[in-house]
């Protein structure tokens, strides 16, 4: 009989051995660690200093477990958990802590605005370490699913033809309660006074407060955007077409590849030296023409500066982002048209004649015919889409787990702060060692 490799399963040790001896040399775990102890956490520490009650977790166990999670594809609480009792590297972060998931979750939504302000440190770091040069920055968008299905949604016609539908249903089931109430009365027993509601009321009153709901929404929304357009907030009617989710009523339904879905619009400006994230930000708006001015304040707040040279695809292209660009005295290439899948590579990214449109515009189109502009153009192709891809195919990062603007925003600049701090540490393996 062949001879195997000892197999002792059961066999135990005589010392002891380090969680680190147990993890491979290279896991980033050991550089996340790092990291971490150089993040200021005091806004943490403050939030917990006047609390009684059992002592918390530490921050740097919370904040580390998020972010190596997001680095192994791991978003949600109860696996985050589970990871701590399972998973070395976790053992190793959560100094062999197991905080449930009740606890990890819970440590997110108190935390939004604190972790989401950690993204501007991690990229402090970055510069520090020489990754981001701001010679040339390309901007996208990106649809990521929300945390919610698109058959929740309606329109504010069906609301109008669906509420009073209900509204007669709830009449009918009150007035059959009321009369089986009086009639039968003696059938009910002592812990029973007749008014339970059968189920079919309840789902029934549900979606009907739902509905009212999603309206008053829908309403407040067109009063809103005719305030800001000048005109009486009294007047404001609501598109027949107009919809909301009943879920998730921030997100929106947006074309992806994968055909119309329930969305939000997440948007990334990547610098080409290192490909690191330098500013990011969620929008419940599909297009992306009007997230270019506000991507380049954050990026300047961000950095302090305005980047030499910016791309970005036909999305953000118009009159005002182009004339916003030069104001910054950024060299920007924005193509003019959209590519079609059946277009061979190479396709002129700006309309054959020059239009009346603006004379921004006429300057793009003749910047992009150049050889420097098509150039400038294909580095998009290999800064913000490869990270895109990074974000979505190798750390699974398809939909957010928690919903409303504000958690999403919170959540997307988690994620992109885990792909800069991966950046940060692979270009630490490439220093020379001493």
């Amino acid at each position: 009989m062949r001879p195997y490799r000892e197999y002792t399963p059961d066999q135990a040790f005589l010392l002891p051995p380090s969680l680190t001896e147990l993890i491979p040399e290279g896991d980033p775990v050991f550089f996340l660690r790092e990291v971490i102890q150089r993040l200021d956490l005091e806004a943490f520490h403050k939030a917990y200093r006047c609390e009684r009650g059992q002592p918390p977790y530490h921050p740097e166990l919370m904040v580390g477990l998020y972010l190596y999670g997001a680095m192994r594809r791991t978003y949600s609480s109860r696996r985050l958990a589970e990871l701590c009792q399972r998973d070395v590297a976790c053992m190793y972060l959560a100094g062999r802590a197991t905080p449930d998931y009740h606890t990890v979750g819970e440590f997110r939504q108190r935390f939004t605005n604190e972790l989401k302000g950690l993204f501007l440190q991690v990229l402090v770091l970055c510069r520090e370490a020489g990754l981001v040069r701001l010679g040339h920055v390309s901007l996208d968008g990106t649809k990521v699913r929300a945390n919610a299905s698109k058959h929740k949604a309606m329109s504010y016609a069906r609301m109008l033809q669906r509420e009073p539908i209900l509204a007669a249903e709830v009449a009918r089931w009150l007035e059959e309660g009321r009369r089986e109430d009086e009639a039968e009365d003696a059938e009910h027993g002592p812990n029973d006074d007749g008014w339970s509601l059968p189920e079919e009321l309840k789902e029934s009153s549900r979606r009907l407060e739902k509905i009212r709901q999603a309206k008053a929404r829908l309403e407040e929304q067109a009063r809103e955007k005719a305030a800001a357009e000048g005109d009486d907030p009294a007047t404001a009617v609501v598109a027949g077409k107009a919809q909301t989710n009943f879920t998730d009523p921030e997100s929106r339904i947006m074309h992806t590849a994968e055909g119309f879905q329930q969305c939000y619009n997440a948007q990334a400006a990547v610098d080409a030296e290192g490909q690191v994230v330098v500013a990011c930000e969620v929008s419940a708006a599909a297009p992306d023409v009007q997230r270019l001015r506000p991507m380049l304040d954050q990026l300047q707040e961000n950095t302090g500066q305005y980047p030499a040279q910016l791309s970005a695809d036909a999305g953000y292209a118009s009159e005002a982002n182009f004339a916003a660009l030069a104001e910054a005295n950024v060299h920007a290439v924005i193509a003019l048209r959209r590519y079609h899948r059946d277009e061979p590579p190479g396709t002129d990214p700006a309309p054959k004649r020059a239009t009346n449109r603006g004379p921004y515009r006429n300057q793009m189109r003749e910047r992009l015919a150049s050889p420097e502009g098509k150039a400038l153009y294909k580095l998009r192709k290999q800064t913000v889409e490869p990270v895109f891809g990074q974000i979505k195919g190798a750390r699974g990062f398809r939909q957010f787990l928690r919903r409303g603007l504000t958690a999403v925003e919170a959540e997307w600049s988690l994620v992109c702060m885990a792909h800069n701090v991966l950046k940060l540490h692979q270009a630490s393996q490439k220093l020379p060692t001493a």
